[in-house]
């Protein structure tokens, strides 16, 4: 990968295997040579608010109590990273009140779609990502073939 890789919205399977969380790290390696070929291009990270509450979910789960404690310790850590907007991660930005209602009314035909309030979140995020920087890349990087196509080059 060469040049600027853009904007990249780490969708919940992604996140949780650059954690390398167990029973979720099943690709850890190459999302994590991934990772090192996006920051070398100079990607910038949104971390969004659906990929932390999931990530999260999936880790309060985690069937070993230290695993679940460290897990839970990292976790935070790279969160409270984005929140600060800390190398390499910023938070996406929440929706307002209007944006949520538009995501509401757009909501079933995306469930039609099979796409869940997770995964729709991360296609909005997607749009206002290409809004805001109309002249840079911006792609959903996932490993859920759907969002894949989430890829808009300028």
């Amino acid at each position: 990968m060469t040049g600027d890789a853009g904007i990249v919205i780490v969708d919940t399977v992604v996140f949780l295997n650059l954690l390398n969380v167990p029973a979720f790290n099943q690709h850890s390696d190459a999302v994590q040579k991934c990772f090192e070929d996006f920051a070398a291009a100079e990607a910038d990270f949104e971390l969004p608010i659906a990929a932390v509450i999931e990530s999260g979910n999936h880790i309060a789960r985690l069937s070993d109590g230290g695993d679940r404690r460290r897990f839970a310790e990292t976790f935070g850590r790279q969160v409270r990273r984005a929140l600060r907007a800390e190398s390499p991660w910023t938070l996406t930005p929440l929706p307002n009140e209007a944006q949520l209602d538009d995501w509401l009314a757009g909501f079933p035909d995306a469930a039609m779609g099979d796409l869940s309030l997770g995964d729709f979140s991360l296609v909005k995020a997607w749009e206002a990502a290409c809004q805001r920087r109309p002249l840079r890349r911006v792609r959903i990087w996932s490993l859920d073939t759907g969002l894949q196509g989430y890829d808009r080059e300028p």
